[in-house]
């Protein structure tokens, strides 16, 4: 059977040069980086240079970079030692945020002291920056602006270097999970004055279960895994170096080939529009993903024009013909209730069919998008 991978906003296939460096890290740092012989001395140099290089790809120094077991873990540390520690009263986020963050923030609504605000969105689900303002200029309270700067469902993009400068204009903070963008677009933190953003290694072709946290110098943020002094206090445990290895190796080479990569996948991801439009003219593109200026180049998410009846069989007739994607986001399958992302920016009526989010990557051909368009006529004229 014919395999085909459109889910790379869930997860992206490890390339072969992040496989070799972990497995060469894994066989000959073994030292605890926090151990004084030589050992953990080599270890610990390691460790140390993929810190500096991954700050230089963001323009920040090495101490602003804590590494985590991902963006969700990254987002936790932020928002929740904002609240406790940098004594935040108010938060601002939209409904169409990761659960990393909106639940968090639900949770610490609930047992502090807490104001949430939520900002407008257009119809398409992107953030009305003049309503954000407002709502910046309304309260005194310590705020922080909790803002995604590619939603992972539907790819729009926020205006992150806008948002920061409304943000440091109203003496207020600035967290952005940059998940679906570091890798994808290149990031200046030293021009795009922004306090806090959480990334995971996974999104562009790292190993899973390893990211970091970008934490502003002089923060005063607090750690919220208690124990060693581990990552500049801020994050105890001992180190994976082999997955931050991994990472670095994985930035290195999506940073380096950039600008080809961005070319290619633009160019499967049009295709598949192109072909989509043609051959299943009443299909809807959800937000902004038609147009990849508002929207990242990585993704399309669908909506299909097909019974009630026959969308709830369609992830498992794909899935029989070898095609790997999503209905929602990864994080949401299996959940009762549909995508939050798509109850906030679809009528009722456009819920009741399927949507679907298909994601490209380097590692996808022209040729797969023939054979999933073909497959989704199928299943429509069916």
């Amino acid at each position: 059977m014919r395999k085909v991978y459109f889910d790379n906003a869930a997860t992206t296939q490890v390339r072969n040069e992040v496989v070799e460096k972990i497995s060469e890290v894994l066989a000959t740092e073994y030292g605890n980086p926090s151990s004084t012989h030589s050992f953990g001395r080599s270890s610990k140099s390691v460790l140390e240079n993929c810190r500096k290089e991954i700050a230089a790809h963001f323009k920040v120094s090495a101490a602003e970079i804590i590494f985590t077991s991902g963006g969700t873990e990254a987002d936790n540390l932020i928002l929740n030692s904002c609240v406790r520690d940098l004594e935040v009263k108010r938060i601002i986020t939209s409904k169409v945020e990761h659960h990393a963050v909106l639940h968090t923030i639900e949770s610490l609504a609930n047992t502090c002291n807490l104001q949430v605000d939520i900002v407008h969105l257009d119809a398409k689900g992107m953030v009305d920056y003049t309503h954000l303002e407002n709502l910046l200029k309304s309260s005194s309270k310590k705020t922080l602006v909790s803002l995604m700067h590619v939603n992972n469902e539907v790819g729009n993009k926020l205006d992150i270097a806008k948002v920061a400068v409304l943000c440091k204009e109203n003496s207020s903070l600035f967290h952005s999970d940059t998940v679906q963008s570091v890798g994808h677009y290149k990031l200046d933190f030293s021009k795009i004055p922004l306090d806090f953003a959480a990334v995971s290694a996974h999104k562009f072709h790292g190993p899973k279960g390893v990211g970091f946290a970008f934490i502003r110098k002089n923060s005063g943020l607090k750690p919220l895994i208690i124990g060693g002094e581990q990552e500049r206090g801020l994050r105890a445990g001992t180190e994976a170096v082999y997955a931050i290895a991994g990472l670095t190796k994985a930035l290195e080479i999506s940073y380096r080939d950039l600008e080809k990569e961005v070319v290619y996948i633009k160019g499967v991801k049009n295709y598949f529009k192109e072909q989509l439009l043609q051959e299943i003219p009443s299909v809807k593109l959800n937000g902004y993903c038609g147009d990849n200026e508002k929207s990242t180049y990585t993704l399309l998410n669908i909506l299909l024009p097909i019974s009630p009846e026959k969308a709830t069989m369609l992830l498992f007739q794909l899935d029989l013909k070898g095609i790997a994607c999503s209905k929602g986001s990864a994080c949401q399958s299996g959940a009762v209730g549909g995508s939050h992302v798509l109850t906030e920016i679809l009528s009722k009526k456009e819920m009741q069919y399927p949507s679907i989010r298909f994601s490209f990557s380097i590692f996808n051909t022209l040729e797969e998008v023939d054979y999933v368009i073909g497959v989704l006529k199928k299943i429509i004229n069916n």
